[in-house]
């Protein structure tokens, strides 16, 4: 497989698992460089560079800005110049000058391209609720993950896809992520034991208080699930006094949206971000 083919399956990879990620493309060189135009790179959250764009001259740069762009999320222009001709941070032209001493005198243009990480909804159990839940997440724009039995999979077809267990879904969930519990009385201690080993940023379940109440007494005993319960939204939803199962479903995405833009779901991932700019500096 070609190197440049192995970026794009990445990209893609990338695209489907939850993560934000910068695409790097040179776009221009002049005389003496390893990359050539037309060259792509990933970098991850983590500040991990994927992909050829050249020596050590150019790719701490493009760490550094990729990740930078990853806060910003805004696209830009990078030049990479040799050492002895840079003399200002940016170019007359605008775009941002960074110091090479590659023995070759090279200069490197690179566009960076940041991709948010598309949000997800990851649902338990194949209730009326729980298909009205994903029909709206899918109209917003997440990408939706449902665990169900085998003998319930055609009920939720219309997720992007589908899990055989309440675990297997839930396990794909993270710090970004929503995680919703719609059993309703179809194996509600296993799901709520695959929810509360996740690492989703929301956990609702439809459930009264009471019945929430008794379905954690066993769980509380566990040490490693005792920190999360209190992390969950039972009954799950904003209080609009919904009573049918669209109403109801409108409820949990709108809470799940009123505490993304509060940021209270994705603070973990943003402060993730950050520490791997200030560990480039």
């Amino acid at each position: 497989m070609k190197l440049s083919e192995s970026t794009l399956d990445l990209i893609e990879q990338l695209r489907g698992s939850g993560q934000s990620f910068c695409i790097a493309t040179i776009v221009r060189t002049k005389h003496a460089t390893s990359a050539k135009p037309g060259a792509k790179g990933v970098v991850t959250e983590d500040g991990v560079l994927h992909g050829f764009l050249g020596g050590g001259c150019v790719t701490g740069a493009i760490r550094k800005e990729g990740l930078k762009a990853l806060q910003t999320q805004e696209p830009g222009m990078i030049r990479i110049k040799p050492k002895d001709e840079v003399v200002a941070p940016v170019d007359t032209d605008g775009t941002t000058l960074h110091k090479s001493s590659c023995p070759s005198g090279g200069t490197v243009e690179v566009f960076l391209e940041p991709m948010k990480a598309t949000r997800r909804l990851i649902v338990l159990g194949s209730s009326p609720i729980a298909r009205t839940l994903v029909a709206i997440a899918r109209t917003i724009g997440y990408r939706t993950i449902v665990g169900v039995s085998d003998a319930n999979i055609q009920d939720m077809e219309a997720a992007d896809e589908v899990c055989p267990d309440f675990a297997t879904a839930a396990s794909q969930a993270g710090p970004n992520d929503a995680l919703v519990l719609s059993t309703q009385g179809q194996r509600d201690r296993e799901a709520l034991r695959a929810a509360l080993a996740s690492s989703a940023g929301y956990i609702g379940m439809v459930a009264s208080r009471h019945k929430f109440q008794t379905l954690i007494q066993d769980l509380a005993h566990d040490p490693q699930l005792r920190a999360r319960i209190a992390d969950i939204h039972a009954p799950a939803g904003l209080d609009i006094k919904a009573v049918e199962p669209e109403e109801i479903a409108l409820s949990i995405i709108s809470q799940i949206v009123a505490l993304r833009r509060s940021r209270q779901i994705e603070d973990a991932a943003g402060n993730s971000v950050e520490r791997a700019v200030e560990s480039t500096g």
